[in-house]
């Protein structure tokens, strides 16, 4: 079956570009980020293709390219551009895996009238999640999976990224009623060398067939 899977997270700076950049190696996938706000240094696309090892022909290229940090929506009313969001359809990647990654988490508006939610539910493709260790992440995994599931989202599993906390972690998928898919530690350093074989050794892949 020909995975397309949404990858987000819980909040922003959370790690789920690197995650994006493994998941997509791990499962040979191509890679495509709807809307990039921020253009100088490096954007998440080419982040990806270096942590991944991911040649140009899997970076597909982004809807929108906005120059401010920002959230997408004040990005676009910065750079004078409208987001389309009825016009951000899934591109056709034939019979290769995507990996889709979000911007920061399920509420961030990509317009004054649309959420990245919005558009997450009207794809209907099994979403990711991605959540930190670290304190508060109760409280912001277990909104997002709320406001998926009232969304009628598909839930493929969440994904930890950082130190082990184990109450944390089981805490969240027994309220949350969700698998837990492995946790990424913290890499240093953070190259190819070093996220190929980490992701490896914390994931499965048959746990990304939707």
């Amino acid at each position: 079956m020909r995975q397309r899977i949404v990858v987000t997270g819980t909040d922003t700076g959370i790690g789920k570009t690197v995650f994006s950049a493994g998941l997509a190696n791990f499962l040979s996938a191509k890679y495509w980020k709807p809307v990039q706000a921020g253009l100088d240094g490096q954007t998440d696309s080419q982040h990806v293709a270096r942590l991944g090892g991911l040649s140009d022909d899997r970076i597909l290229p982004e809807r929108h390219r906005l120059n401010t940090p920002a959230s997408p929506h004040r990005a676009a009313e910065i750079d004078q551009v409208t987001i389309d969001a009825e016009a951000l359809d899934v591109p056709n990647t034939g019979e290769h895996p995507l990996v889709i990654e979000g911007a920061g988490g399920l509420m961030v508006p990509l317009s004054r009238d649309t959420l990245y939610i919005d558009v997450f539910a009207r794809w209907r493709l099994p979403v990711l999640l991605c959540a930190r260790t670290a304190l508060g992440t109760i409280n912001h995994s277990l909104l997002s999976i709320e406001a998926l599931r009232h969304r009628q989202i598909d839930i493929l599993g969440i994904a930890f990224i950082g130190d082990e906390n184990l109450d944390t972690e089981k805490t969240i998928c027994r309220i949350g009623q969700v698998r837990k898919l492995g946790r990424l530690p913290w890499l240093t350093p953070l190259d190819a060398t070093t996220l190929r074989p980490a992701f490896a050794a914390s994931f499965n892949r048959d746990d990304f067939m939707p």
